[in-house]
């Protein structure tokens, strides 16, 4: 396989490990911040590379529709187009069609949708997300599965959890489809990028705990899959039964493998999901809530607009080494705020990426180490102090 995973340390059952790609390698536990459309908002590769971020994510659906997954093969693949050198993951548009319930109609052959962009009707199936997905050429690529809300009740959630597994086998038959047209008389290069695609599988079920187990079990027979994906979270749920899910998870999937706990990305919920064994992540919040004055600190969340930090002197977070925190103070990051000027949405949005992507640093040494009991109490603690 050209995708590995290394198991290198464990501490109860959260996991250091490291993702091999064709890309380069992951060490997990490992936070990719969200490039939806073949761009992390506000921020360059470059800044992205200096913190230290390893992976990121790109999204299907928006890509498709803007400016095509066809133009970005054209332009050499996603890696080429935004000039991102290191892995990529992306997000089949599960969640994006989803999010769109009065706009969508969720057939056995797909879903048909009306385009936010242009309100012209799509229609996506697992077919055509696969290809999609092998035009933009990212590393990992994942399932296309029927997402319904957190609370969902169980014969909902049976379905949904059903009806992905049946888009899974005709995702994994589409991938293999393509694989094997590369292998034959195609190019070179068509044979190369058929071999450094991985397909991750998805794992639904809701908030009932034998459906996630009978669905993990269930995919993890069909195929020796590089790595899984846990969706269906962070959409509506509690976050105990959020939790509760990851540890049935947890218990059910191979050991061997990465798992990628899809849409998820508040500091609190990292470092519980990494107790409980999840590797990978990722989460539009650390740019969204920077464009909106909010910063992730070890103290907890501030808003930077409000009037107390109007001549504080301090950086966004004592601890942090970020480029905004280790040049500017709150005062500066407010004034900028307060005057709509875009470098403050720039400086949040790099602080609170650079807060994860050392967050799920700091834990996998405490996994090495084996402080992660200790580490992960005192750090939950002192976090939810403020925002209690």
């Amino acid at each position: 396989m050209t995708f590995s995973f290394d198991l290198q340390a464990k501490a109860g059952s959260a996991r250091a490990g490291l993702f091999v790609t064709p890309h380069g390698a992951v060490e997990t536990p490992a936070f990719m911040p969200v490039g939806t459309l073949a761009t992390v908002k506000a921020l360059d590769p470059v800044d992205l590379t200096e913190m230290g971020a390893s992976m990121i994510l790109a999204n299907a659906y928006h890509l498709h529709l803007r400016p095509g997954d066809e133009l970005v093969r054209e332009m050499g693949g996603l890696h080429r187009f935004m000039g991102w050198r290191q892995p990529i993951l992306t997000d089949s548009g599960g969640f994006q069609v989803f999010s769109l319930a009065r706009l969508r109609k969720v057939s056995e052959d797909g879903v048909e949708f009306q385009s936010h962009v242009d309100g012209s009707l799509r229609l996506f199936t697992p077919e055509s997300v696969i290809r999609i997905q092998r035009n933009l050429g990212a590393d990992v690529i994942m399932q296309f599965d029927h997402v319904i809300p957190g609370q969902s009740d169980e014969p909902a959630a049976k379905d949904a959890s059903e009806r992905s597994i049946r888009w899974l086998a005709r995702c994994l038959a589409a991938f293999a489809q393509t694989t094997d047209a590369a292998g034959g008389d195609a190019t070179q290069g068509a044979r190369r990028e058929a071999e450094e695609q991985a397909l991750f599988p998805i794992v639904q079920g809701g908030i009932h705990a034998h459906l996630r187990r009978e669905g993990a079990a269930t995919i993890a027979a069909m195929y020796d899959w590089a790595g899984f994906g846990i969706g269906g979270l962070s959409v509506g749920e509690a976050k105990p039964a959020m939790y509760e899910m990851l540890d049935v998870v947890n218990d059910a999937l191979p050991a061997d493998r990465p798992r990628y706990l899809m849409g998820v990305g508040f500091p609190e919920d990292l470092v519980e999901s990494i107790r409980r064994g999840v590797d990978l992540f990722d989460c539009v919040a650390p740019t969204r809530m920077g464009r909106n004055g909010a910063a992730f600190t070890t103290d907890g969340r501030i808003n930077i607009k409000r009037t107390e930090f109007r001549n504080d002197p301090r950086p966004l977070d004592d601890g942090c080494d970020c480029s905004a925190c280790r040049r500017f103070t709150r005062a500066y990051v407010r004034h900028l705020f307060v005057t709509e000027e875009i470098l403050g949405l720039r400086l949040l949005s790099l602080h609170n990426v650079h807060f994860l992507l050392s967050l799920a640093r700091s834990a996998r040494r405490a996994i090495a180490d084996g402080s992660l009991d200790a580490w992960s109490r005192d750090w939950l603690a002192r976090y939810q102090l403020r925002n209690a």
